[in-house]
């Protein structure tokens, strides 16, 4: 088992860093545990943490307002639920499609309010890295 901790701090109060398994840290910021979890290679890391995915290049999924937004799959993976359909209003941070990779479930949530405009996966299929899964438009 790995244990290695590390402090980390970028512009603001540093943060306690401690890699519990491989992929697997624990980030201690302002009395708070969250879990984080690291996936891909050097060269095409993928960040999950509080619901978000993050690529290491630093890409996130922005809203563009007027364009649709598109919800993509971090990495390869099996859909295991789709919560949603199209039609459906979401609220900020709500769960709409459940993947599962790695022995892990991997939430996709609402990155804000809006209105599913279209399902583009279905439950069982595996999806790879990159492919859409599902676009939010305008409320």
């Amino acid at each position: 088992m790995v244990d290695s901790q590390w402090m980390a701090g970028v512009n603001g109060p540093s943060v306690a860093v401690t890699q519990i398994a491989s992929g697997t840290y624990r980030v201690e910021h302002e009395g708070r545990n969250e879990m984080v979890y690291v996936a891909g290679s050097v060269t095409d890391r993928w960040i999950f943490w509080n619901g978000q995915v993050f690529r290491a290049d630093g890409r996130a999924g922005k809203r563009d307002q007027g364009q649709p937004t598109t919800l993509t799959a971090p990495m390869p993976a099996r859909v295991i639920r789709i919560l949603v359909q199209a039609g459906s209003a979401v609220t900020k941070g709500e769960t709409l499609v459940v993947l599962e990779a790695m022995k892990m479930e991997l939430p996709i949530r609402a990155p804000a309010n809006g209105r599913v405009a279209a399902v583009h996966c279905r439950e069982g299929e595996l999806v790879q890295a990159d492919a859409v899964l599902l676009e939010l438009g305008p409320p």
